[in-house]
């Protein structure tokens, strides 16, 4: 962190904060964790996520009643279950392995599963029908859990496997506010423990706060506002963008 919270500091942080709270309320879902890389431009890495963690967790919060019980439960139970071992295996390798490995496989994921879903829309390929099950749910959420310690890159596995469930918009939203509510809670105590967390960057949440929330109502506004058409639409683009920009910051 910046020993002075200055005009460069907030330039970046609060539109990064704004655009993960749009994300977490409805609008652009999974895309949340493309604040963290906009952070790591000012910030060292470990800085950014220790930041982003506790607005994350506001964020939750925040969304969690407008979407309350209206979640996918067979979906987001092998999505938490499987997170479990992926966060306890971030704990363990967090400072051993380089963050950009998993930056690459997820940002790979994330558009190798656009490139299928554009290929079934173009008629290039035809899928079996039959989504992806609760095993393949809970893969996802170990990845998603290891790569959301990692980086808060958890978004794109989750995606993937909701996206092939077949859900409404409101559904799958509902979903990703419970499984990372639950994820980021998971991470809190690791965190604490591997010194992630500092004075500093607690007294920049503070400054933060308002625009989390604010960022989580426009997301809540424009998920009722939108068309499931063009919410999915944006979602599958924000996720090429993301999956892209993973993949180039490993690569450089």
């Amino acid at each position: 962190m910046p020993e002075v919270l200055d005009l460069t500091f907030f330039a970046f942080a609060i539109p990064a904060v704004i655009f993960a709270g749009v994300s977490k309320g409805g609008f652009g879902s999974g895309a949340a964790f493309a604040a963290t890389p906009l952070l790591a431009l000012i910030l060292d890495p470990g800085a950014a996520i220790g930041l982003m963690l506790p607005l994350l967790m506001l964020m939750d919060v925040t969304a969690l009643k407008p979407y309350w019980k209206k979640w996918d439960g067979p979906s987001a139970w092998a999505l938490i279950l499987g997170a479990v071992p992926g966060v306890v295996l971030g704990g363990l390798i967090y400072k051993a392995v380089d963050p950009d490995l998993f930056r690459l496989l997820i940002g790979l994921v994330a558009l190798g599963f656009v490139a299928f879903q554009a290929a079934v829309k173009l008629r290039l390929w035809t899928p079996s029908g039959r989504h992806l099950s609760d095993r393949a749910g809970r893969l996802a959420g170990v990845v998603g859990g290891l790569t959301s310690f990692i980086s808060h890159a958890g978004g794109p596995p989750a995606a993937v496997f909701l996206l092939s469930r077949g859900l409404d918009k409101t559904t799958y939203q509902a979903t990703t506010v419970i499984v990372f509510w639950a994820i980021n809670l998971m991470k809190f105590i690791p965190y604490a423990f591997l010194g992630i967390f500092t004075w500093q960057t607690a007294k920049a949440d503070l400054f933060l706060i308002p625009f989390a929330v604010i960022g989580v109502w426009l997301g809540v506004w424009a998920h009722r506002v939108f068309s499931e058409r063009a919410y999915f639409a944006l979602t599958y683009a924000l996720l090429v963008v993301t999956g892209g920009k993973l993949v180039f910051d490993a690569l450089t």
